[in-house]
């Protein structure tokens, strides 16, 4: 029977917002909601940082915590280094990225019932919600298959509405859908990804996941009803304390 480590990147430097994972909602750090929300969907759950004092708060509230170095690239690469070390024995490692206080976990469970059927990497979708959504940049589209099979990400509105945006042009919620951040690898796939130089689809999107298409590794894509964003901005971190103040009915 396959056996799922979860992993939860941390890292200290965020440009965006600075000492992210220490930011308040509430009065608890993000990284606890996001420990708390994460607890109990993998077999374990490991969170990798770079800091000491996240070290300290992580050990603190009972987390399992890997040292990773600074110098990581991206939080793949962080995920990587504790799934070599610790991942013995694991089938599949989960990316549970570390600014998802509102994590859903029928998003993580997507995900991983991607791998298991047969993609060497599995994330998910939901439908964008509004066309000002489809035409923002920082909201990640994704286009795929009626299996499954992720066929591009981008932050251009995909698919392209031939007729147009705006008014008069209606508005069909249906094909169109919002990349959800959560990634499930084969571990043995995670080990090769991250061996693989950044591609140049990458590079122009901005978009990491394009390097495992560029290099023919078939990524499934599961769709859940709905998502919440994660945290990048003060207006993020500000929506998402509001969201936990009114949880869901």
């Amino acid at each position: 029977m396959r056996r799922v480590l979860g992993v939860i990147p941390a890292r200290i430097g965020s440009t965006r917002l600075p000492r992210k994972p220490l930011r308040l909602l509430l009065g608890k750090p993000l990284i606890e909601w996001v420990w708390n929300r994460a607890r109990g969907l993998t077999d374990r759950l490991i969170v990798a940082t770079d800091s000491e004092e996240i070290r300290r708060l992580c050990a603190a509230m009972g987390a399992e915590v890997a040292m990773t170095k600074a110098g990581h690239p991206s939080g793949t690469d962080r995920v990587a280094a504790v799934a070599a070390e610790r991942g013995a024995g694991y089938d599949v490692v989960v990316n549970i990225q570390g600014d998802e206080p509102l994590l859903e976990p029928e998003t993580v469970r997507a995900a991983v019932a991607m791998v298991d059927a047969g993609f060497g990497i599995g994330t998910c979708a939901t439908p964008v919600r509004n066309e000002a959504e489809l035409l923002d940049p920082s909201v990640v589209k994704v286009a795929r298959t009626a299996a499954g099979r992720a066929l591009y990400f981008s932050r251009s509105p995909i698919p392209y509405r031939r007729k147009g945006f705006g008014p008069g042009h209606g508005w069909n919620r249906g094909p169109h859908l919002r990349h959800v951040g959560i990634y499930a690898y084969r571990r043995e796939v995670l080990m090769q990804f991250v061996g693989f130089a950044p591609s140049p689809l990458e590079a122009e999107e901005g978009l990491e996941q394009l390097r495992a298409l560029e290099n023919g590794i078939a990524v499934g894509v599961g769709v859940v009803p709905s998502a919440e964003r994660g945290v990048d901005t003060e207006e993020d971190l500000a929506r998402a304390e509001d969201r936990l103040k009114t949880p869901r009915g």
